[in-house]
C-alpha cells in the first residue's frame, strides 16, 4: 500500500487526525456548545450585536456610570474568556493529534524506503553476480 493509498480520505482530502478529532468533538455536545459559542464571538456579528446593545442601554436603562452594564460586561469577558481558552485547549489537542499521526506516518514511511532500499541493494547485488561473477567475488575481496 503506497502513502497515498493510506492518507487519501473521502472528504476532500482532509487530515486523518482532523476528521478524528472533528468527531471526537462532535459527539460531546458541552464542546459542541463551546464552539458555537466561540464561533459566534469572534465574528463581527458579535460586535455588531453588542455596539448597539450597550447603546441602547447606556441610552435608555442607566444613568452614568453604568454600574449593572459594567457588571453585565465584567461576566461576559470572563465568560469570553473561557471560551477562548477552551478553542485554544482545542487547537492544541488537534495540532498534538496531528503531530502524532505525522509522526507514525512518517515512521511508517521510513521503515518502507529502508526495505525497499535494502531490496534494490539484494537485487543489485544478484544482478552484479549473474553478470560479472569474477568482478563480484574481486569487489567481495576488497571490501
Amino acid at each position: 500500500m503506497t502513502r497515498t493509498a493510506r492518507t487519501t480520505n473521502p472528504v476532500k482530502g482532509r487530515h486523518p487526525a482532523l476528521l478524528e478529532h472533528e468527531a471526537r468533538r462532535a459527539a460531546d455536545v458541552q464542546l459542541r456548545v463551546a464552539d458555537a459559542i466561540t464561533k459566534f464571538a469572534g465574528s463581527m456579528n458579535f460586535v455588531y450585536i453588542h455596539a448597539v446593545a450597550f447603546a441602547v442601554w447606556m441610552i435608555a436603562f442607566e444613568k452614568s456610570p453604568w454600574p449593572t452594564l459594567t457588571l453585565v460586561v465584567s461576566l461576559e469577558a470572563i465568560f469570553l474568556s473561557t471560551f477562548v481558552m477552551i478553542g485554544q485547549n482545542r487547537q492544541a489537542a488537534f495540532q498534538q493529534a496531528k503531530a502524532d499521526h505525522d509522526f507514525v506516518e512518517s515512521e511508517l514511511e521510513l521503515k518502507t524506503n529502508t526495505e525497499l532500499t535494502r531490496a534494490i541493494h539484494a537485487m543489485t547485488t544478484e544482478l552484479h553476480s549473474r553478470v560479472s561473477p569474477t568482478q563480484v567475488s574481486q569487489d567481495e575481496k576488497l571490501g
